[in-house]
């Protein structure tokens, strides 16, 4: 078996050792040596932005934020789902992720979404971003570290905790969307949005196609009228 290949490799504040590596044709991002994604398991991703976007894909206008950029592919398939007149922003707290996601490396996986002139990078967490544009947006898709549980980063609890949900809340548009992926089951985690006023479907696609373990995907839609 091949070794790995270190492609590149940076010290993150508060994060640790960010480290890309290749074996073949396979990707994978390590936080402080722990796989944190792999380029070969996708599947989830595509299919959280298929049923995030299923209204604006036949409406054809509106605005989605992305949180977390990872490799790159919700974010292209928020776009291949969607028309022309689909504005989309990606919060990515960390800068490196970005600019990897711009190189040589990376940029290929996906089509190279961020050079779509619809979509707009903020180097921000997306706490903030929700928190500072409310009644924004029409869907809303949370992929940041693990999920609701299993977090490699502590900090990034709150985003599922109840305060960080109505923060989302508040951020979409009325009926707006929030679909969150997950890399397993997130116990209390749907009775939670049901109390921030979200209808809430779970999906549990598999990681790769028809193959791989299968994620879970909170799909949450929220009444007319409430925020």
């Amino acid at each position: 078996m091949k070794p790995w290949e270190t492609l590149e490799s940076a010290n993150v504040p508060d994060v640790g050792e960010l480290t890309l590596v290749r074996r073949g044709d396979e990707f994978v991002l390590r936080v402080r040596g722990q796989t944190l994604m792999s380029s070969r398991m996708h599947g989830s991703e595509e299919a959280l932005a298929k049923a995030g976007c299923e209204e604006l894909a036949s409406r054809g206008t509106g605005r989605v934020l992305v949180g977390g950029l990872g490799f790159g592919y919700t974010v292209r398939a928020v776009l291949d789902a969607v028309g022309p007149g689909v504005q989309v922003t990606v919060a990515e707290l960390l800068p490196t992720v970005v600019s990897w996601n711009r190189g040589p490396h990376l940029a290929p996986l996906a089509g190279a979404p961020l050079e779509d002139k619809r979509v707009c990078v903020v180097e921000a967490d997306v706490s903030r971003v929700m928190a500072h544009n409310p009644q924004t947006f029409d869907t809303i898709l949370l992929d940041v570290d693990n999920g609701p549980t299993a977090l490699t980063h502590p900090d990034n609890q709150g985003l599922y905790g109840l305060p960080g949900l109505s923060n989302a809340a508040r951020a979409l548009r009325s009926g707006g969307t929030l679909g969150v992926w997950s890399a397993g089951p997130a116990p209390g985690f749907e009775r939670r949005l049901e109390k921030c006023g979200f209808t809430v479907e779970v999906l549990h696609p598999r990681a790769h196609g028809t193959k791989g373990p299968r994620h879970v995907l909170f799909i949450a839609r929220l009444g007319k009228g409430r925020r």
